[in-house]
């Protein structure tokens, strides 16, 4: 009987150790994997003032077609392997291929954008163009100090001054139950907004929480937080459709 008792002890105590082992080995990834999105999201605001020289420098091209973008850091293709790869410069490419036009792109986004600063710094310079495709996403930046009210108010501002033909993009997934109870109810303010003002919305959400847990392994920048080359193609698709259909109106008009 001692012997068994010794015996239960014996494997208990390898049981624990094995428990603390397994703790430190969790504790000491999650510290690591911290470490290295910090590292990352450092090596990515490197590229903000390099997106943002590279769409200038396309907003100073001739193009027999405009298309404009408003939005965040997300439209400025911050995680990509390069400005063209985020979803903007995809839809660029797409919109040339599908009217045989050379395109003009004027990327007013901002990183780090909330919808308020939409309203301050992107609309006066949308006013002063006459754009022939417009695709706004907007709202991310939002989440993290959350204020419904204060976010319909100013999505509101930019919704009506869109043109009618603008294709709106509702919010990606967020993963994290806690943000995606917020981004639910951005999203119903994007939905119920858009339907006011006639406008197209993207399905961005839906497209992006299809991806799942292979979405999240693969489909974000090593911030953990920006889509890389292969979300902004998801991104991309989310578009797509309403964005063809707009080129689609823009040729049938100059017949």
């Amino acid at each position: 009987m001692p012997r068994e008792r010794g015996t239960r002890v014996s494997a208990t105590g390898v049981l624990t150790a094995a428990s603390v082992a397994l703790a430190l080995a969790a504790a000491a990834f999650v510290r690591s994997a911290v470490r290295r999105s910090r590292l990352a999201a450092a090596e990515l605001n490197d590229t903000l003032p390099v997106n943002s020289a590279w769409w200038r420098a396309r907003g100073r091209a001739e193009g027999e077609l405009l298309y404009v973008a408003l939005g965040d850091s997300a439209a400025q293709g911050i995680g990509a392997s390069t400005p063209d790869h985020g979803y903007v410069g995809i839809l660029a490419e797409r919109i040339a291929r599908r009217a045989g036009f050379s395109v003009r792109t004027v990327n007013l986004s901002i990183s780090g954008a909330t919808a308020a600063q939409a309203v301050g710094y992107q609309l006066p310079r949308l006013a002063k163009l006459d754009p022939d495709v417009v695709t706004v996403s907007i709202g991310a930046n939002d989440i993290a100090h959350w204020d419904a009210p204060a976010f319909a108010r100013d999505l509101g501002i930019v919704f009506a001054a869109l043109p009618p033909h603008a294709v709106v993009a509702d919010l990606p997934c967020f993963y994290l139950p806690h943000n995606e109870r917020k981004v639910a109810s951005a999203n119903r303010i994007v939905r119920r907004l858009a339907a006011e003002h006639g406008l197209a919305v993207a399905p961005l959400h839906d497209l992006t929480r299809r991806a799942g847990l292979l979405g999240v392994l693969t489909m974000f920048a090593g911030d953990r937080f920006h889509p890389n080359d292969r979300g902004y193609a998801v991104w991309a698709c989310a578009f797509a459709p309403l964005v063809d259909r707009r080129v689609d109106e823009v040729l049938a008009s100059r017949v």
